[in-house]
């Protein structure tokens, strides 16, 4: 089992930048394949970036492709989310989720593969 810790959010401009982090308990963080996902007031939580177990293999949403970018440190049994260019419509409640689900090179875009999910922190841009 594994629990996630979000942080990092905040209020920024558009243009600006954010990095989350998402720490992870639990001795077997590197065998899980990481996601982070968002939500809007009113909308589906919708899939931004997902990245491997080790790493290698990285997917991301069309709507953030080449302005965000997922990584991670199995050392310190984190992922981490750095977003640039950010824009209003990327205001929303960030979550990171762990899937046990998959094997290999996978990172899936599905939000049924991930079984765990942190409390999500807040991110606001101001156009």
């Amino acid at each position: 089992q594994v629990q996630l810790v979000e942080s990092g959010g905040g209020l920024v401009q558009a243009g600006g930048s954010l990095r989350l982090s998402c720490a992870a308990s639990g001795r077997t963080f590197s065998s899980y394949a990481m996601g982070w996902f968002r939500q809007a007031p009113g909308k589906e939580r919708e899939f931004a970036g997902s990245i491997s177990w080790s790493g290698v293999s990285t997917t991301y949403a069309d709507s953030v492709k080449g302005r965000f970018t997922i990584s991670r440190d199995n050392a310190k049994n984190t992922v981490y989310l750095q977003m640039n260019s950010l824009k209003p419509e990327d205001t929303a409640v960030y979550y990171c989720a762990a899937s046990a689900s998959v094997s290999g090179s996978a990172a899936p875009r599905d939000k049924r593969f991930y079984g765990y999910w942190g409390q999500g922190t807040q991110v606001t841009v101001s156009s």
